[in-house]
């Protein structure tokens, strides 16, 4: 991106996110944001002179707030918080995470509400355009309080410890990593590392990320399933506008809509209009926009959600006018339920994309035309039979990955901290139940299109017809028994890159 992203106090979208995460996007600081951050530090300023404590300026943290800590020791304070709470474990975050949790911190300091200087903000800045991607565990945040241990991890960088990469390169100690970046450490003051690990940045990174990763598999399961109808030499009746204008669900509206447009101009519907023997398909074709609609009304809730918090000011305590005033800004529950939500919508897009892989490999109905696993040779071949296994794997684990991680509470910091949200596991559910679905999804493609196949001459509609092409691109038709690990996999890449949001 050669424009860079502006941060000057005003809410980021999720696509400014995507553009710094994934595409590189530099970032610049407003000088009314450096005009906001310097009025807050002054009202910090004059507390610490006043003589009363205020917390996470001169006391301990948590449930040592109560212990107040001397002038000389201020800046220790800060720097010895950052050590202490990075103790996270795990593999580390992948760097579109990192990063954006890296742009989501300066962006909610840049808002002056936490009373830090402008230099803390620069620096982070400074690491974002150097592409210097600290080393932040996975597993080690409970959502509230902050996403403290992740966000440690990364300040700690940023003063010249912890680890780090630049670029592409190895991994290396956070100093030097600042050192072939032309970058210094930078000293902490009163409040400022309290400030960088007090927020949602983890939560909210992840769950930017994910909503526009589900947007994408969610367009693909709308394009498999509608290649499976025609697979299936089902109807498109249940699509008829009166049925969902009834119902008056707007994302089953939406989906019914879609699919009607996919199928538009299909020779294979009417090629079996008279003499059917069949009422009804089963649920997993007739029921899809009811199904795909509702986990629709999910997403769109999730991405207000998260969209709100690309606006926010997550610290605590927060400067607002002359006060200091402490709250719970940083509690993760407004993104732990969504991001629960998320991945309960995302089983239902796998779950119903399997049933429609278990009914065509399955060939129960002899009108479908299609042969048993949709082999070239039954008996001989055994086709995309273990296909449909390792989508009933997947549906399988999601079941699990569908449990809410907010529901259940560990208290922390000795009763102070008392309700956590767990935010971030919830995020790191949704992520791998994503990664599930495209999987799903992507052996629906392959065996709707291998459906499609049989029934050539007969073309289905236009836009079908350039996402069967697109499939048939990374995985040719089956006329004898391969691997299909390499099928999957390249379709699912089709589904991450977005590119069947072209047809």
């Amino acid at each position: 991106m050669t424009t860079p992203l502006t941060l000057d106090g005003s809410p980021l979208t999720i696509q400014d996110v995507l553009q710094v995460a994934r595409q590189d996007r530099r970032v610049q600081l407003a000088p009314v944001a450096v005009a906001a951050m310097t009025r807050a530090r002054g009202v910090v300023e004059a507390a610490m002179a006043d003589g009363l404590p205020h917390y996470g300026i001169n006391t301990g943290f948590g449930s040592l707030s109560r212990q107040r800590i001397g002038e000389a020791d201020l800046r220790t304070l800060q720097q010895n918080l950052l050590r202490s709470h990075s103790a996270g474990v795990g593999d580390p975050l992948p760097r579109d995470v990192v990063r954006g949790m890296m742009v989501l911190l300066a962006a909610s300091l840049a808002r002056g509400c936490s009373g830090v200087r402008p230099v803390v903000v620069e620096g982070l800045l400074g690491l974002l355009n150097a592409g210097v991607t600290p080393r932040v565990p996975s597993t080690g945040s409970v959502g509230a309080s902050g996403d403290l241990a992740p966000l440690a991890a990364l300040g700690l960088v940023l003063s010249g410890e912890g680890r780090a990469r630049v670029g592409g390169g190895p991994e290396v100690p956070g100093a030097e990593a600042l050192r072939v970046s032309g970058l210094t450490p930078l000293p902490l003051e009163a409040k400022e590392g309290l400030a960088i690990i007090n927020g949602t940045h983890l939560m909210a990174s992840r769950g930017a990320l994910l909503c526009a990763d589900a947007d994408r598999l969610f367009k693909a399961a709308m394009m498999a399933a509608a290649m499976s109808v025609d697979a299936c030499r089902g109807t498109d009746s249940y699509l008829d506008a009166r049925v969902h204008e009834v119902r008056k669900q707007p994302g089953q509206a939406r989906v019914a809509s879609e699919l009607r447009g996919y199928l538009a101009g299909s020779q294979i519907v009417p090629s079996h209009a008279e003499n059917d023997p069949r009422v009804q398909d089963p649920y997993s074709l007739r029921c899809v926009p009811q199904v795909l609609g509702a986990a629709l009304d999910c997403l769109e809730y999730v991405k207000q959600s998260i969209g709100r918090e690309l606006g926010a000011v997550t610290d605590n305590p927060l400067v607002l006018g002359g006060d200091v005033i402490s709250a719970g800004n940083f509690h993760g529950m407004p993104l732990a339920i969504p991001l629960d939500a998320l991945s309960i919508a995302i089983s239902h897009v796998a779950g119903i994309a399997e049933r429609r892989v278990f009914w065509m490999t399955s060939a129960f109905d002899p009108e479908s035309h299609l042969r048993p696993y949709l082999t070239p040779d039954p008996g001989l071949c055994s086709g995309l039979m273990i296909a449909q296994y390792t989508a009933a794997a997947c549906c399988n684990e999601l079941v699990g990955l569908a449990t809410p991680a907010s529901v259940a509470n560990v208290p922390t910091s000795a009763e102070i901290e008392d309700y956590n949200s767990f935010g971030p596991r919830a995020a790191a559910k949704a992520a791998r139940g994503l990664e599930l679905a495209e999987y799903v999804v992507a052996i629906e493609l392959l065996c709707a299109a291998a459906g499609l196949d049989v029934h050539r001459p007969l073309r289905s509609g236009a836009r079908v017809e350039r996402a069967h092409a697109l499939v048939r691109s990374v995985a040719p038709p089956l006329t004898a028994d391969r691997e299909l690990t390499p099928d999957i996999e390249a379709i699912a890449g089709l589904i991450r890159r977005g590119e069947l949001e072209a047809c």
